[in-house]
């Protein structure tokens, strides 16, 4: 809660009409809005779990993680107001703009991963 004042939850409804048009890659189901990253193996999966993990932890709100070989699923939902809340899409929406953030194609000094080096790219952009 903030200020002491309940939060917005959204029905099933909002939070697919919300992710339809904010988050077409995230999914609803089971109480939470949901994301799985496909990444190129294990040392990539844990640059994303700790990517995820420090901007939760900044957030001070906390998700379900499955974390596979070469994949991290991620579940979002706010437990104190029992559903999803603004909460969730603004840290989706965060989570999203870091894990996919590529310097390459940003004006500016960083390049990002060589195009001819595409096998050292940690995460699948496409996905």
């Amino acid at each position: 809660m903030a200020g002491g004042l309940q939060e917005k939850t959204y029905s099933e409804a909002e939070v697919a009409e919300k992710l339809h048009h904010g988050h077409p890659l995230w999914t609803f189901a089971n109480g939470a809005i949901r994301r799985v990253y496909k990444t190129s193996g294990w040392k990539s999966t844990l640059m994303v779990v700790n990517t995820i993990g420090h901007l939760c932890e900044a957030a001070w709100h906390h998700p379900e993680l499955i974390v596979n070989y070469a994949s991290v699923e991620i579940a979002l939902n706010t437990h104190s107001a029992k559903g999803i809340t603004d909460k969730d899409f603004e840290l989706a929406k965060k989570i999203e703009d870091v894990v996919f953030w590529q310097p390459g194609k940003e004006q500016g000094a960083l390049e990002g991963v060589p195009l001819a080096l595409k096998s050292a790219s940690y995460i699948d952009y496409t996905a």
